[in-house]
């Protein structure tokens, strides 16, 4: 059974994360990614890569698997603005 603390962690989790599907389905469709920030892209995958981190370094199961599919979702829009960029 899962407590309270942890299905709020798991909720929110799944919440943020679900959030980045429609634009990378959007993305995705477009073939383009011309209208997000390079930048923004660059920080984004940052901070999620350490939050990823901080979750392997406390054994936190919500945040190991909210910023694993987030760092897949979002780096799949970086990989397509850098491919964008030198295409």
């Amino acid at each position: 059974m899962i407590d309270s603390v942890n299905f709020f962690g798991l909720l929110g989790g799944f919440l943020t994360t679900i959030a980045f599907v429609p634009q990378v389905i959007k993305s995705w469709r477009a073939k383009s990614v011309k209208d997000l920030s390079f930048l923004w892209l660059i920080i984004f995958n940052s901070g999620v890569t350490f939050w990823l981190i901080y979750g392997f370094l406390k054994s936190d199961i919500a945040i190991i698997l909210a910023n694993s599919i987030t760092l897949i979702l979002a780096s799949s829009l970086l990989f397509m603005k850098i491919k964008e960029y030198y295409s």
